[in-house]
């Protein structure tokens, strides 16, 4: 096989293999609605439910991402799926809270994926088209909306525990699909003399930490939003699974399946213009998302009048559909800085990236739970949201923006 076959094969098979990871990783946003109605949780606890396999798969993409620079993807990413089938199965045996949370724990390994992928799928295409390339493989993300289709059917036909069996019967042919058509180059990998503290004294890149802020929105808040949007359909407009799950799907799929028009934006215009807009996109979004429904009453020169503000489910799913594909380029955009930034240490640096996104997808979700319990109001998810996106905007405007021809040196700042 040529070498550009084998770079296509290697895309074609990590893409497959990080789409049913991550069906896997977000399973709780589906069956965890069952589980929370049957073991009677609050939204507190239902939150740390669905994010706990989010922190296992945070934690391990650091490591993961060093492994597959010195040891190769292909070696790292199978024996990573092969590694949680048995925890999958295991989880249509748990009958206690605390039998989800420690099981959830080793399901989640599936999230780590993305740091053995991304380095392993971009070091097999030239500079100028990685970022196509790894928006391509990001698209698995979008096994948060298969997700969203497979398991509310399953779930409906045969009860929740047929849903991890499935799973972890589709991981396993996975796995053997994955090895068969997948291929290694030695000269992708870091010299051996390489160290382990050596790669991380890229912590101390204050980039490295502003790409984190960054992705833990775009990747973070996608996670925890897709764990969370078919239980606030459910709550807030009460619809039956099936159908909340079908709803949030119109965020979950255009946020995974267009990384790869993301990726290709990030290559022709730059990261830095991409992000920055995608940063605006969401704060309009969010503004709107953060609304709650309200009912109030005024009194006019013709006596009491009563009116009601928020959003309906209609509109509610269109912000959520372009809140998704804002952060599918943006989650594209992230991992094309890094590949300008650091092209000899894409594993590492996407591994620490990696990290902070996804204990933002643990976090926020655990959060939500907290804000609902606290205030009674659903929106306040978008509220906590709002303000995160705040937060990036002003350290790109500072660190970024200003420092620009056009805001910066043509007009005379001093930065």
């Amino acid at each position: 096989m040529t070498r550009k076959g084998q770079a296509l094969s290697v895309l074609i098979v990590s893409t497959l293999a990080f789409t049913v990871c991550f069906m896997v990783w977000m399973m709780f946003g589906v069956i965890g609605i069952p589980i929370k109605k049957a073991l009677d949780l609050n939204a507190t606890q239902f939150g740390l439910l669905t994010a706990t396999p989010v922190l296992t798969g945070s934690l391990v993409r650091v490591p993961l991402g060093i492994w597959t620079d010195k040891y190769g993807g292909r070696i790292v990413m199978t024996l990573l799926m092969a590694a949680t089938v048995p925890a999958i199965w295991m989880m249509s045996y748990a009958t206690e809270y605390w039998h989800f949370l420690v099981i959830g724990l080793f399901v989640g390994l599936a999230g780590g994926s993305f740091s053995v992928g991304t380095p392993y799928v971009a070091r097999w295409f030239p500079k100028g088209q990685q970022g196509f390339a790894m928006g391509i493989y990001g698209a698995g993300n979008s096994g948060a909306a298969v997700n969203k289709f497979v398991a509310p059917a399953l779930l409906v036909a045969f009860g929740w525990t047929m849903v991890p069996q499935a799973y972890a019967a589709i991981m396993l042919g996975t796995v053997v699909i994955f090895w068969l058509f997948s291929h290694s180059d030695p000269a992708h990998l870091v010299p051996s003399n390489v160290r382990f503290m050596d790669q991380l004294k890229a912590l101390k890149d204050p980039r490295v930490m502003k790409y984190c802020q960054y992705y833990s929105i775009v990747f973070g808040g996608y996670v925890a939003l897709s764990l969370w949007m078919v239980q606030y359909y459910v709550g807030e407009y009460g619809m039956e699974i099936r159908s909340a799950a079908l709803l949030a799907a119109c965020f979950s799929l255009p946020g995974g399946v267009l990384r790869a028009a993301g990726g290709w934006l990030s290559d022709k215009y730059g990261a830095h213009n991409v992000t920055w807009w995608v940063l605006w996109v969401s704060w309009i979004c969010l503004f709107l998302l953060s609304y709650p429904q309200t009912h109030f009453t005024i009194v006019t020169v013709d006596g009491p009048k009563t009116f009601d503000i928020g959003l309906n489910v209609y509109a509610f799913t269109a912000l959520m559909f372009i809140l998704g594909i804002a952060w599918a380029f943006g989650k594209a955009s992230v991992f094309k800085y890094i590949s300008d930034d650091y092209p000899a240490n894409i594993g590492t640096i996407s591994g620490i990236v990696g990290l902070a996104g996804g204990l933002g997808g643990f976090v926020l979700p655990i959060m939500f739970g907290a804000l609902v319990d606290l205030t009674g109001i659903r929106s306040s998810a978008f509220m906590l949201m709002y303000a995160v996106v705040w937060v990036s905007l002003i350290w790109m405007y500072f660190t970024e923006v200003r420092r620009t021809r056009l805001m910066g040196e043509a007009s005379g700042v001093q930065s």
